[in-house]
């Protein structure tokens, strides 16, 4: 009865790697590293079949889920779960506050947490949103083009 448990539990979490992996656009995600491209490359080909891309997924899931059970009983309790997802969160709380905090002081305050959409090219979030919603580009949203971006942003 446990070795299937365990398979169930492995494969779920290797079904939750695939989509983080495969929406992973930054070395950096939310699970951590994203593998390298050689690292994936088991036969050194120069491209990724999708078995090593699944290979790779079910490699990390099972190191991160050997990780989670700290006591090594081979399943995962719901004091290792909460641990684990306790880390994760500080982790994400830990790059917000890096990314806003931008006169170091280890705190946002109103002002950074406003400036949080700044974009490259100087443009805020706001901004790119409306100049994407404004189709025909007059600098005014119709009810048209209201109704349009509320039908796009449901279906996300």
């Amino acid at each position: 009865m446990k070795t299937p448990m365990k398979l169930l539990t492995l494969s779920v979490l290797a079904g939750a790697s695939l989509a983080t992996f495969t929406l992973q656009a930054a070395a950096e995600g939310p699970r951590g590293e994203r593998p390298a491209f050689e690292t994936l490359d088991a036969d050194g080909n120069g491209a990724l079949t999708q078995a090593e891309v699944q290979q790779g997924i079910e490699a990390q899931a099972a190191i991160r889920f050997a990780a989670a059970d700290t006591d090594g009983d081979g399943t995962l309790s719901r004091t290792e779960l909460l641990a684990q997802g306790e880390a994760r969160r500080e982790g994400r709380l830990d790059r917000m506050i890096a990314r806003l905090d931008t006169d170091g002081d280890g705190a946002i305050s109103p002002a950074e947490l406003a400036n949080r959409g700044q974009g490259r090219n100087g443009k805020d979030r706001m901004g790119r949103m409306f100049e994407r919603a404004d189709a025909d580009g007059d600098g005014a949203l119709s009810a048209q083009e209201w109704d349009d971006v509320r039908f796009r942003r449901g279906r996300r």
